[in-house]
């Protein structure tokens, strides 16, 4: 799948409807970043925008990165619904594969960083971790298998388990500290309300001061 054609399906993802997400942050996050100390954080497929905007709601700096203009549009507008400082958030229109994090981060997450074709996400998230600032996290979470209302949208893809992701980002001593690699299951549902009980494989390393 080339660069056009990539951004192409994903605007044409938005197109099916007004909101395709809930715009409520992930539970991984919330639960990752509760009790750090805000500040710089990356959000790679920043998607319309629920965990950008409940990181800086937060006080976190957020550099927020999608391929679609149609998401972060909408991100942007739930950020200036919920009252965010626009200094609060750096939004950007990024295909991730060939675009490079111009800063280091206290945080980077990756949140169901899935897409069609010849995606490369062990070389983007390789990219991102190495972002990281020393002491920093890296929040990396996707599917352990395929959501049921993925139908039509996922060939033959491979979700990684907790493992394999830490042995493909070469999350290993001494540079990092695994403190969380694990698949956990929660109740979902789906852009059209259809209701599932979901496992995610979740991973969240430190990277040695």
């Amino acid at each position: 799948m080339s660069e056009p054609d990539a951004a192409e399906t994903w605007e044409a993802r938005y197109a099916e409807r007004d909101q395709i997400w809930s715009g409520k942050p992930n539970d991984a996050l919330v639960s990752a970043a509760t009790g750090l100390s805000p500040g710089t954080a990356l959000d790679l497929g920043c998607g319309e925008g629920g965990d950008s905007v409940w990181l800086a709601e937060q006080g976190w700096h957020v550099t927020a990165v999608d391929i679609a203009p149609t998401a972060v549009a909408r991100a942007q507008a739930l950020a200036a619904r919920r009252h965010v400082p626009d200094e609060q958030i750096r939004w950007m229109v990024e295909d991730l594969r060939s675009w490079s994090p111009p800063d280091r981060y206290d945080l980077v997450s990756a949140c169901f960083l899935h897409s069609w074709g010849d995606f490369p996400r062990t070389e983007v998230l390789r990219r991102a971790a190495s972002t990281v600032k020393p002491g920093g996290h890296l929040l990396v979470v996707g599917h352990a298998a395929a959501p049921p209302w993925s139908q039509g949208h996922h060939h033959e893809h491979h979700f990684p388990a907790p493992a394999e992701d830490v042995a493909d980002l070469q999350l290993e001593p001494p540079g990092w500290e695994v403190v969380i690699s694990e698949v956990r299951s929660r109740d979902a549902v789906g852009p059209d309300e259809q209701r599932a009980h979901l496992d995610d494989a979740v991973i969240l390393a430190r990277r040695s001061a």
